[in-house]
């Protein structure tokens, strides 16, 4: 179908979608100032003036210094400034402004929740109550306060600022706010102080010297600490606790207190690890004010970490090159370093026996350096060679000779403890019965002969004391058939005894 050329121009004239023409350009403009009116249409119905200039919430204009101020002041609170920066962003197409005179409110008022007047916002009258941001905007009478992060009220409960040094420790003990700082007389602080100690609680005695502590020198504080024994000994804890190790043996050379000071400083060798320099240490503690038994006890301690320090480092040699048949079979299995005195006597009858008593590592030079005991030595020897099993060295232990030269077995420890430490070192039948026998209690005799099942003793036990029907009763207890047995009957059968039963 041919269309003739002004039906044409009807179809394309009343068509939604117009062709280009160089004429739109004028009718975009038009429809510009046409929004523009609108919008300045809306300053009438706010009911503002004529005047462009903005207010921000709180009453000041934007970009004032007043108003710049107030901007840094609540830069952080980044909530409140978002939702008003989305408020502000419409004013490309739809700008609207307050007068100044239409607004009491503020944006610290909204965040904290308070109302600063009763006056209208947006023209909606609110008398008191408090209107939010988004109250005003949306019309709903939803109240939306920030969360208060103060402590609570109870907190504050009775708070004065006036309260007395007996007062005050009260609160305190009940865990309340309270306020020291108000008593700044030496005579308010001692008051204090002795408040604390009449309620009798650690806790508040400690946070008043705290404060003491912090607001008076050391000579008055440690002067009036003197005469208050229940508070000195609560701030040497506390100074201990929290490792002030200066400012209390300060203290206590103040007071006279030479020997506590002496041990304190003594006490801090145990925080060096290192052996030399601990053994410099030790040295330098010899010459401090110890009582006369401490003392000793420090140049002990000296002089056995200085001669651990020689046996290790000779022993761990001669354990490398081999020469050594015990420490082939038995290799150590820790450093003798710090080891006590016991333990360093033990070592040295362990690996060092028979040594001259002009060495170092010799069992009898230590036993002569530190005045150790016959019976402690004896025990840590015993104890040191039955390990090894050398009964020929246990033996050696206890054979003495008289002047006319004849030997005899003595223990001064008992023999029935020797007999507990050879049978725990799985020492034989033989050598431990050896030992039972000299036991001078005929009952205990029997009982560690029945313990360990020695029956020659028992057997010769009964035959001593004549007494037919106890052995007659341990003849049961024997092996049918066995040596034991047949010594029984041997026993029993022979006329020349009389029996007590």
């Amino acid at each position: 179908m041919s269309r003739n050329k002004n039906d044409e121009d009807d179809y394309w004239n009343n068509t939604k979608c117009k062709a280009y023409t160089f004429d739109d350009d004028d009718d975009e403009y038009a429809e510009l100032k046409a929004s523009k009116r609108a919008v300045n249409s809306l300053h009438g119905i706010a009911g503002d003036d004529d005047d462009d200039e903005k207010i921000s919430w709180s009453g000041e204009p934007v970009g004032s210094i007043s108003w710049s101020i107030k901007e840094t002041a609540t830069g952080g609170r980044s909530g409140d400034l978002r939702e008003l920066g989305t408020l502000r962003s419409c004013s490309d197409t739809t700008q609207q402004s307050i007068s100044k005179p239409a607004s009491t409110y503020s944006l610290s008022s909204f965040f904290k929740g308070k109302r600063d007047s009763s006056t209208s916002l947006f023209g909606i009258s609110r008398p008191g109550s408090f209107q939010s941001l988004s109250d005003s905007v949306t019309g709903t009478s939803t109240v939306s306060f920030a969360p208060d992060l103060r402590k609570s009220k109870t907190d504050y409960k009775d708070f004065s600022i006036d309260w007395s040094p007996h007062e005050t420790v009260r609160q305190m003990q009940k865990g309340r706010m309270y306020s020291l700082e108000r008593f700044r007389s030496l005579k308010d602080k001692l008051h204090l102080v002795d408040e604390a100690v009449r309620m009798h609680d650690g806790n508040v005695i400690t946070a008043v010297l705290i404060y003491l502590k912090k607001t008076l020198s050391k000579e008055v504080l440690f002067r009036e600490l003197g005469y208050r024994q229940v508070a000195l000994q609560q701030f040497v804890h506390y100074l201990k606790e929290t490792g002030q190790q200066k400012l209390l043996m300060e203290m206590l050379k103040a007071m006279g207190r030479t020997e506590e000071a002496a041990l304190l400083q003594y006490k801090e060798h145990l925080s060096i690890k290192n052996h030399i320099k601990k053994t410099e240490y030790l040295k330098s503690c010899i010459g401090l004010p110890f009582a006369s038994d401490d003392s000793g006890f420090v140049e002990d301690h000296y002089s056995l970490l200085d001669r651990q320090i020689i046996i290790e480092e000779n022993d761990k040699r001669v354990e490398a090159s081999g020469q050594m048949e015990v420490f082939r079979k038995h290799p150590r299995k820790a450093s003798i370093l710090h080891m006590p005195l016991v333990t360093t006597l033990y070592y040295s009858c362990f690996y060092h026996y028979g040594e001259s008593e002009g060495t170092f590592s010799s069992p009898a030079n230590l036993k002569t350096t530190f005045k150790i005991s016959d019976k402690q030595y004896l025990l840590t020897t015993l104890a040191a060679r039955a390990k090894l099993k050398a009964w020929r060295d246990v033996d050696g232990l206890f054979t003495t000779k008289n002047w006319l030269g004849y030997t005899k077995k003595k223990a001064p420890i008992g023999f029935h403890r020797v007999v507990d430490i050879l049978h725990k070192n799985n020492a034989p039948v033989e050598v431990i019965q050896e030992y039972i026998a000299l036991v001078d209690n005929t009952e205990l005799k029997l009982n560690l002969g029945t313990k360990y099942k020695c029956h020659n003793i028992v057997i010769d036990t009964y035959r001593d004391l004549k007494d037919r029907q106890q052995l007659i009763q341990y003849r049961s207890k024997v092996d049918k058939s066995s040596q034991e047995q047949r010594k029984i009957d041997y026993i029993l059968s022979n006329s020349q005894i009389r029996w007590k039963n």
